[in-house]
């Protein structure tokens, strides 16, 4: 079974809420809580954008911007028992996150993936992927930058887990 990052914009209100009750928390995690255009779904992508900025030498408040997208701050409700934690990203900190990651630019930040698809997949740590990664890569750092963008703007929390 796969395991994919996912990714979740809320009110502090219903993070506070999560952080009361386990129920709530569930809820969040079974896309019951919210509506599908406040979830993103990374897939498997965190690891390889990473390494992808890492080689394309980033600037270091880019990678901690990143780290912590893709990580959050805190554990949402320790109570809740699942084999990954959910995490979250206060308003602030999701702010601070966006100001950062607005500074990133996907083609930089990617311009030094080799172009020969092996070559891309070794440098990046990645299993056998069908074609080049680039695309791949490109969609969900744009993605991710885009999603925390919306979420600033909208002085909403960011909720994180593995799925």
């Amino acid at each position: 079974m796969a395991v994919t990052q996912q990714l979740a914009r809320l009110s502090a209100d219903r993070l506070a809420a999560c952080r009361r009750s386990v129920e709530e928390l569930d809820k969040l995690r079974s896309f019951e809580l919210l509506p599908s255009s406040d979830h993103l779904d990374l897939d498997w992508s965190p690891g390889p954008i990473l390494r992808a900025c890492e080689l394309g030498q980033v600037a270091s408040a880019g990678l901690t911007a990143l780290r912590r997208a893709f990580a959050g701050d805190a554990e949402i409700n320790p109570a809740y028992r699942v084999e990954h934690s959910v995490r979250a990203l206060e308003p602030d900190a999701v702010a601070d996150v966006a100001r950062v990651l607005r500074t990133v630019d996907p083609e930089a930040a990617l311009a030094a993936v080799p172009l020969d698809a092996a070559a891309a997949l070794a440098a990046l740590g990645m299993p056998a992927f069908d074609g080049h990664p680039l695309a791949y890569l490109r969609h969900h750092l744009a993605a991710v930058r885009d999603f925390y963008l919306h979420a600033a703007r909208h002085r909403l929390a960011v909720a994180l887990w593995w799925d």
